[in-house]
């Protein structure tokens, strides 16, 4: 099935109306991707799958669906486009290769735990752009602590969550407890049912979570570290959403806009036990960049890679037992 990359001029239509593309139009992977066009060929910008190719002063980017706009030239068919998926490296040296990049949860927990930590620290080192995407269940399984830590370290420069991590990091902070469950014991605390209300009416209160910090409201925690260290967070909201609280854009499509913003020039990407915002952010990725996907639950990081993030490295992990490790490793490399 192979296709032959001799220069053939790529072929463009214009848009009939805002938001239809035209027929034919071609619909791009996360691959590096390039088009020829003015008889040379030139890189497609803004990687991303399912999106199309729009062409406009000697420059091609892929855009999606909604902000095609009426006139827009772009991409049809496949005849000067090229696809180069990134190299599989020999060596197996670092974590990406080591045991392949499936995802199993018979893996050594400890070592892989020590390379993540490594790659972390490389990616780091190198002036690269870390962005972890998070759900709840980091709170509820006492790792909070950790990613605040990995914060306060520098290894985070952004969060894309949805309105559930940053209410029971607000509640844990506030008030020790992830949805009325001591995280300390597993016991639970006394009415401690509307612990989560509570920290959402505390955040209104605030008007935000930055006023919140700024009052000295919030004085620990995920959130707290990232307002501290002027780290971007994005929260989207969701059908399900207790509150939502004040700072989750509620708009799917402005908090898709948000989260591409966050993720542009990122070199890797860590998703810890969200199955939703996992394999929303992975659809905006690019293939070259770094992901890895922490999660309890092995079809959450099957899903991942089975809906094109395959370059994913899987772990089938207590991110509550993993994550510490991960910090754990990353405080002795420093030193």
């Amino acid at each position: 099935g192979a296709i032959s990359t001799k220069g053939k001029a790529v072929v463009l239509k214009a848009a009939l109306k805002d938001r239809v593309m035209p027929d034919n139009f071609y619909s791009t992977t996360n691959n590096a991707t390039q088009i020829f066009l003015g008889r040379k060929w030139i890189d497609v910008e803004n990687t991303m799958m399912d999106k199309c190719i729009l062409v406009k002063g000697g420059k091609a980017a892929c855009i999606p669906i909604i902000d095609v706009k009426k006139g827009d030239k772009i991409v049809v068919g496949e005849t000067g486009v090229k696809v180069t998926p990134p190299e599989r490296p020999r060596d197996g040296a670092n974590v990406f290769e080591f045991m392949g990049s499936s995802s199993s949860s018979e893996r050594p927990t400890q070592h892989i735990a020590k390379m993540v930590a490594q790659d972390i620290f490389k990616t780091k080192k190198s002036g690269g752009k870390i962005i972890i995407v998070g759900g709840p269940a980091i709170v509820h399984t006492g790792a909070a602590d950790s990613v605040a830590e990995l914060i306060r370290m520098g290894y985070v420069d952004g969060l894309l969550a949805g309105n559930a991590l940053a209410v029971h990091d607000i509640e844990y902070a506030t008030l020790g407890t992830s949805l009325g469950m001591n995280i300390h014991d597993g016991s639970l605390a006394v009415k401690g049912h509307r612990n989560h209300m509570e920290a959402i009416n505390s955040v209104f209160k605030s008007g935000s979570i930055v006023n919140m910090v700024k009052a000295k409201k919030l004085t620990k925690g995920i959130m707290y570290e990232c307002v501290k260290r002027k780290i971007p967070f994005i929260l989207a909201g969701s059908i399900r959403d207790d509150g939502p609280l004040p700072d989750v854009i509620t708009d799917t499509a402005i908090a898709q806009k948000k989260y591409k913003e966050v993720l542009k020039g990122a070199k890797m990407v860590i998703m810890i036990s969200t199955m939703l915002h996992s394999i929303a952010t992975g659809n905006m990725l690019p293939a070259h960049v770094k992901v890895i996907v922490v999660d309890i639950n092995q079809p959450t990081v099957t899903k991942l890679m089975d809906r094109g993030t395959w370059q994913a490295l899987g772990i089938v992990s207590d991110v509550g037992a993993f994550l510490p490790l991960v910090t754990q490793e990353l405080k002795s490399l420093r030193h």
